[in-house]
């Protein structure tokens, strides 16, 4: 797999309850993902929402290799209960030089195990790997509370068009059906939001709306 020069690669080792939820969420939000796992029919299930989904029993470095792994900016090591076969894998992707390493872990002294060998730790359920899907599927996106299927509270970072507008300028009620409910500049947050106020690259304001409608301000920004 050949990694595009404008656009995050993804890969996915395991693709149990939790690696299966976080391969659907990147792949729906178009990214490309690499998806390895040792059941036929999961990978099989994966592969009408990606063209890289491969089958392998052994997770060495060799078929990691041949998967492409290697060419990946972040990879997640999903392995469920064979604790001994996650540390190896995780190690493994590591040493082929992947920028972010992300593993899953059951419990705490596996945590600390990855820890140490240079991996970010998740303790997931299935939830989880939506919310860290979305996480990575947005450069601007930093935190958000799911409050229903449709209706979000997100954090923003302002950048690109919406620097040097003022509230009123920017408009979002009347573009996007969004209520700015806090802003964030130089670690002090207010809830007292004025039209007059003028956003300034870095900031980062808190909107509640429709999950599509935020969505679409993040790809105007």
């Amino acid at each position: 797999m050949k990694k595009k020069a404008s656009a995050k690669t993804f890969g996915v080792i395991g693709l149990g309850r939790f690696g299966m939820a976080l391969a659907m969420t990147l792949a729906k939000g178009e990214k490309d993902v690499i998806v390895i796992d040792e059941n036929e029919s999961k990978v099989r299930e994966m592969r009408p929402y990606t063209d890289y989904a491969f089958v392998t029993s052994n997770l060495n470095e060799e078929s990691l290799r041949e998967a492409g792994i290697q060419n990946c900016d972040v990879v997640i090591v999903c392995i469920g209960t064979n604790v001994g076969v996650g540390i190896l894998t995780t190690l493994s992707v590591i040493e082929m030089g992947v920028p972010r390493v992300i593993s899953k872990a059951l419990s705490t002294e596996q945590g600390a195990v990855l820890k140490k060998i240079g991996a970010e730790v998740v303790y997931p359920e299935k939830d989880m790997a939506y919310f860290l899907g979305k996480r990575l599927i947005s450069d601007n996106f930093l935190d958000f509370i799911h409050l229903n299927d449709s209706v979000e509270i997100r954090q923003v970072r302002v950048s690109g068009s919406a620097s040097g507008k003022s509230i009123e300028k920017l408009a979002l009620r009347k573009h996007y059906q969004l209520n700015i409910i806090a802003l964030e500049r130089e670690n002090k947050t207010t809830i007292e939001i004025h039209p007059e106020d003028t956003l300034r690259e870095g900031d980062i304001i808190s909107v509640i709306g429709k999950v599509e409608d935020i969505d679409a301000f993040e790809n105007q920004l």
